[in-house]
């Protein structure tokens, strides 16, 4: 009978039987356990972390079937009650600012607004200049409707509505011609760019109920840029930020910023200090 080799003495890169499909199966050496891990922590620290190096191939099967699925991806056990993070007093006062001062925001506990970025007042020229057109032309209509209907009526046998009548459309008119110009100038507004010390936040208005908020994590961003393009924009100092995101490579588009050197400045700071683990918006703090 043959005799077994002491464990000190037996290699384990070596394979000691093949399976039925010709792969080979080789010995794995028992683990030790301390005093301070049990065998099922051991276990599932196996399961949960990847190994330094690849001795053989004498992984147990769940270790075999988790990295030939996830080969690149690393399990990380995580605690059921996790530790609240401690905020300090100046950063909590500063989260609670923000709150007050702009609720339709979904700040977490110790978030807190860097930077608001509003659009150039230049876009408002258009539906400003288009409603004071309109208004004009109606009003000076309305105020030549009596001279109108006292020449029309001298010189034409075909009855016409009473002016009054005439007067409360051009009214009508009027005051629809505000209203549209003012609801064109609060889209406008309600479009805002938020930076915080934890993401980038974008309040788009497309019409009067038509609302998207897009929140990207400072992690994520990639790139950060700007550009400015034609006379106009380098006159008055606006131009378009453009933010583009890892994975799917979304870009993100604020037109009508005001002086978007400055502003995506400001951004890639936040993101270069997020990303290497340094503390962000401590400037802020004070101000």
């Amino acid at each position: 009978m043959k005799s077994e080799k002491p464990k000190d003495q037996i290699d384990y890169s070596k394979p000691v039987a093949y399976d039925i499909e010709g792969r080979p199966l080789y010995y794995h050496p028992p683990i030790e356990t301390t005093e301070k891990e049990s065998p099922k922590q051991q276990h599932n620290q196996m399961i949960h972390s990847k190994p330094a190096g690849y001795e053989g191939q004498n992984f147990d099967p769940k270790i075999r079937t988790q990295y030939a699925n996830e080969p690149e991806l690393t399990h990380a056990t995580r605690a059921y009650e996790p530790e609240v993070p401690i905020v300090s007093e100046r950063l909590q006062k500063k989260h609670e600012e923000s709150v007050q001062l702009y609720p339709f925001l979904n700040l977490s506990a110790g978030e807190f607004v860097m930077l608001r970025i509003r659009r150039h007042p230049i876009g408002l020229l258009i539906p400003v200049f288009i409603t004071v057109l309109t208004v004009t032309i109606l009003s000076v209509i309305m105020f030549l409707v009596p001279d109108f209907y006292a020449s029309s009526q001298s010189q034409s046998s075909i009855s016409l509505p009473a002016p009054e009548i005439a007067v409360g459309v051009l009214l009508l008119l009027i005051l629809l011609s505000v209203i549209v110009g003012g609801v064109a100038v609060w889209i406008y507004i309600k479009n805002q760019f938020f930076l915080t010390n934890e993401s980038v936040i974008q309040e788009i208005q497309h019409s009067l109920f038509s609302h998207h908020e897009q929140t990207v994590s400072l992690g994520s961003i990639e790139d950060a840029s700007y550009k400015q393009q034609g006379i106009l924009q380098y006159i008055f100092n606006y131009g378009t930020m453009r933010l583009s995101t890892e994975g799917e490579e979304t870009t993100y588009r604020f037109a009508f910023v005001e002086n978007p050197k400055e502003q995506i400045a400001i951004v890639t700071d936040a993101v270069e200090s997020f990303k290497n683990g340094r503390p962000v918006g401590t400037e802020f703090l004070d101000s």
